[in-house]
């Protein structure tokens, strides 16, 4: 079986994306990790599917992590998959079916998407935790219980899992990786979760870093920067938008007080077309 396929990134977090609205695409678990493998296979953080919608939207988007597993939604790639849906249509609006939830992605300029995410969802059934909690700060640490290295998060959905940390400065490879790995799995989070390291520079701005459930650390992670947000703004770290600095790019992030909708705008590259093989 051969599927012709486009590489795509969304500031830096790398898709390969398959067209899917004629013909099924239904790779497994270890063909998708197969192809992830960025020595021996095309490499990527998330393999996409753009199949039929069966709720009325231009498009369905399916997501594999790097592991081969599904997951609800990728933000970075709903920019790529509207831009493409977009270049297709000659429309300025594309809407794009998850299994987070429906999304919008308009055009904000040339290969710059906004899409429009949803209200984050926030209480504790919804992350979901294993156990009530306000999600403002939730009751995790890890490191001595009189010292810990990290603490009281903030927990957010945007279609999918996260925990925020606020850290001082923004943290190494080492121990982003160290302690995503650690929590990704944590008894606290029973689908798992996206771990985010947020160090608040200024009101209106958020370095980030992301541990990706299922992909690791990578150099970008939209619902991640959404949730980031959030979490910050919660917390009455930061206002309602903010620039968020990740490690491909800035991503801006908007928590519309009238709508209560998170709008992410960002950039969108396409790298390269091929051919994938099974």
């Amino acid at each position: 079986m051969s599927r012709p396929f486009v590489k795509m990134n969304g500031a830096g977090n790398d898709f390969v994306v398959v067209h899917a609205l004629d013909r099924p695409f239904a790779p497994t678990p270890d063909q998708v990790r197969a192809l992830a493998n960025r020595e021996t296979g095309e490499g990527f953080d998330q393999l996409i599917a753009i199949e039929p919608s069966r709720d009325g939207g231009d498009a369905f988007m399916r997501v594999w992590n790097a592991d081969g597993g599904t997951v609800e939604t990728c933000g970075n790639a709903l920019r790529c998959v509207g831009w493409m849906l977009m270049q297709a249509s000659g429309a300025d609006r594309a809407a794009i079916d998850t299994l987070g939830g429906p999304t919008v992605a308009t055009r904000a300029g040339e290969h710059r998407i906004t899409v429009d995410m949803g209200a984050p969802r926030l209480d504790w059934t919804e992350i979901p935790l294993a156990e009530e909690m306000d999600t403002r700060n939730i009751e995790l640490q890890v490191g001595p219980i009189d010292a810990p290295i990290l603490h009281t998060p903030g927990a957010v959905s945007m279609g999918n899992p996260h925990v925020v940390f606020f850290v001082p400065e923004t943290p190494s490879d080492a121990f982003v990786t160290a302690n995503g790995s650690l929590i990704e799995h944590h008894p606290l989070f029973p689908e798992a979760v996206n771990v985010g390291f947020a160090h608040v520079i200024a009101r209106d701005h958020i370095r980030l870093r992301v541990w990706e459930r299922g992909a690791g650390l990578t150099r970008a992670c939209g619902t991640g920067a959404c949730a980031a947000l959030v979490a910050c703004a919660r917390r009455g770290l930061t206002d309602r938008a903010a620039r968020v600095e990740v490690d491909g790019g800035d991503l801006f992030i908007d928590w519309d007080e009238a709508t209560g909708h998170v709008l992410m705008t960002g950039p969108v590259e396409v790298e390269r077309t091929g051919v994938l093989n099974f």
